[in-house]
């Protein structure tokens, strides 16, 4: 019985419509990038008594534009697409809930911020801290409760001198919790509020939930009625 002799033919990959988009374009940039190299070159060894047909290449430049803007046209339409499999989509559904959506940042809106806090096990110790853009602290303070669990917390929107804040600021939620042993514990912070609006950028799709942006794929519950049940601004002296 004779064996014949097999050989692997390489695999190639295959072309997807976003390689072969970026690849016409870069094919269709050369070729303009070539075709005004010729052009300028024709153009400056023509015959003065016999110059070149200018209506032929208008035509070759049209014909070209009109490719181009096909090309483009398939860019947006994949970016389009994108923008669906991203989440856009999903994320509309979501207006109207309430979320509860994991975020370090709230923003300050009707004179409060509000965030809730998770605590894995018990702290020892505990501080919580609100930062404003530039990252200076603004408020600092002890809550006496150190149990396991979720903590609500809201700030009242005044700095350390007491100044009422402007709304609309973005500001985070900064909280250090040690344990009996001194170590850290990794604390989650969650913003919870109404979907007002889905935004896209760059890819990225956002909810606004009390007025800021929030990474629409950090959801981690959904509820259909509004919470009744707010927390109280908290009334514990700002640490020193």
């Amino acid at each position: 019985m004779s064996v014949a002799a097999t050989t692997n033919a390489p695999v190639t990959a295959p072309t997807t419509p976003q390689d072969a988009t970026t690849k016409g374009i870069a094919s269709l940039a050369d070729n303009f990038n070539t075709f005004l190299a010729l052009l300028t070159t024709q153009l400056k060894n023509q015959d003065p008594t016999s110059p070149l047909d200018s209506n032929q290449f208008t035509q070759q430049l049209v014909q070209m534009t009109g490719v181009e803007q096909q090309l483009n046209a398939n860019t947006l339409l994949k970016q389009v697409v994108a923008n669906t499999s991203n989440g856009i989509s999903t994320a509309v559904t979501l207006i109207g809930k309430t979320v509860k959506a994991v975020s370090d940042t709230a923003s300050l809106a009707n004179g409060q911020a509000q965030w809730t806090y998770n605590l894995p096990s018990a702290a020892a110790d505990l501080k919580v801290e609100v930062l404003d853009a530039n990252g200076n602290v603004v408020h600092a303070e002890a809550p006496s409760d150190l149990k396991a669990g979720d903590h609500a917390f809201t700030w009242n929107g005044k700095n350390l001198a007491g100044t009422q804040l402007p709304n609309g600021g973005t500001y985070t939620l900064r909280v250090t919790a040690l344990d009996s042993t001194g170590a850290t514990l990794a604390t989650t912070n969650f913003v919870q509020g109404l979907v007002t609006g889905v935004t896209q950028n760059n890819g990225s799709t956002s909810i606004t939930v009390n007025g800021g942006p929030v990474d629409w794929a950090k959801v981690v519950s959904v509820d259909l009625v509004a919470p009744t049940a707010t927390a109280s601004t908290p009334t514990t002296p700002a640490a020193s």
